[in-house]
């Protein structure tokens, strides 16, 4: 039995059955297949989360060790080693209230942190969309056009444009935008749709750590 399970074919047969009861019960109306894919998504997801951040944690700490032991960015490794082992620490002993030094740590460290990253990401999508909206073409030009009155409707001169500007930056969010995002999504939807199918049946074999 234990072989068994261990082989490629055991994990397939247990990928198919819950992938076809999960599918099933989706789909269906039935109180009770309601009430277990309420589990599912609410109670089972957290306990995924929890394992795929393990997953990060480790991966992330055997990236520190391996810089470390090869010099690569010590002091900064370091430091983020430091600040994956006391945050936890904080929580555990001092809880996360606002007055913790949890918080304190998560205001005055984490938050700017993330507030120059995203700042820094404005400066990598100007320079995209520098070399992207050149209007060298038809098509270019209308895209610039699109993305200036969509920039500008939502800057802090929208007060001062005139009406008609603001009207025509809604009718391309609420159009063209909108159905270009429709389009995407069908395509995503498509697309997951068509790689479960292709995992439930036996066709994609990768996540078994091979292509046989």
């Amino acid at each position: 039995m234990v072989a068994f399970l261990m082989n490629r074919l055991g994990p397939q047969i247990i990928c198919f059955v819950f992938g076809l009861v999960l599918f099933a019960v989706y789909f269906s109306a039935h109180p009770v297949a309601r009430q277990i894919n309420t589990t599912v998504l609410v109670d089972y997801w957290q306990i995924i989360f929890a394992f795929t951040l393990i997953i990060g944690v480790i991966s992330f700490v055997n990236l520190s060790v391996h810089d470390i032991k090869r010099g690569h960015n010590r002091f900064y490794r370091f430091i983020s080693l430091f600040g994956l082992v006391i945050m936890p620490v904080f929580a555990v002993i001092w809880g996360i209230k606002g007055d913790s030094p949890f918080m304190w740590m998560f205001d005055n460290v984490q938050v700017p942190m993330q507030s120059t990253v995203f700042s820094l990401l404005a400066f990598f999508v100007a320079s995209a969309s520098y070399r992207g909206f050149r209007a060298r073409s038809l098509p270019a030009t209308v895209l610039l056009v699109a993305a200036l009155l969509t920039l500008i409707s939502r800057s802090s001169l929208e007060g001062a444009l005139p009406s008609f500007i603001a009207g025509t930056a809604d009718w391309v969010r609420g159009n063209p935008s909108m159905a270009a995002r429709r389009a995407i999504l069908i395509g995503i939807g498509l697309g997951s749709l068509t790689t479960s199918l292709r995992v439930l049946l036996g066709i994609e074999r990768t996540w078994l750590g091979g292509e046989k």
